[in-house]
């Protein structure tokens, strides 16, 4: 389980998050909405370890991340835009990311590129990639080790309508499987088939509206 108590984040007067508490429990997926600049990636960053708050803890398994200096553990995150190395395929970057870890192979990376429709292009240079393709790669990344957690920001942005269709149908059964899964999102289809939960978050506040 995740847990974030009294989260206040600030950048230099503006103040991004204020007074936040929330639980994360496996076998649920949990959707932000809310405008462009209401917080949504920063509370993201914020959970993952990326962007230490002013005050509050997020706690992993009764760990405290921040405390102890590291990143929110068995977790992959694809917040913002996704960057890999411009002269090299997108399988070779995913190659890459996996020697890290040394979990998985030459089969799961090739499943998790089926999974997002870019299997066909997958020895393509990345920096020849469409938008829509680099989006696709990100989301890969994160799914490729079937990580507990799985974070994304806006994942389906520049998305043909079968590729979301085929990840949206993924992602319920990582549910399924006991993930805990946190997506950003301004499209409305998400919120309905996908999250159990939904937050809106505005003026630096949470309210829950699912």
């Amino acid at each position: 389980m995740i847990s974030i108590n009294n989260i206040e984040k600030r950048y230099d007067n503006h103040q991004i998050l204020s007074d936040i508490s929330l639980k994360f429990e496996d076998g649920h997926i949990y959707g932000f909405v809310g405008r462009n600049g209401s917080g949504k990636t920063v509370l993201l960053n914020v959970i993952c370890g990326f962007a230490q708050p002013n005050n509050g803890v997020v706690i992993y398994d009764d760990v405290d991340i921040y405390k102890s200096k590291i990143f929110l553990p068995n977790t992959r995150a694809l917040i913002e835009k996704p960057k890999f190395i411009d002269d090299i395929s997108g399988y070779k970057n995913l190659e890459l990311l996996a020697k890290i870890n040394g979990v998985i192979g030459k089969d799961e990376i090739d499943n998790a590129l089926k999974m997002v429709n870019l299997f066909e292009d997958k020895d393509k240079i990345y920096k020849k990639y469409s938008l829509g393709m680099k989006q696709k790669l990100g989301i890969a990344q994160v799914i490729m080790e079937k990580p507990k957690v799985m974070i994304f920001d806006e994942p389906f942005n520049g998305l043909d309508n079968e590729t979301v269709s085929k990840i949206r149908m993924q992602l319920l059964k990582y549910k399924e499987d006991g993930k805990i899964i946190i997506i950003s999102t301004h499209i409305k289809e998400d919120v309905e088939l996908l999250c159990d939960s939904v937050f809106f978050l505005d003026n630096a506040k949470i309210s829950r509206i699912k």
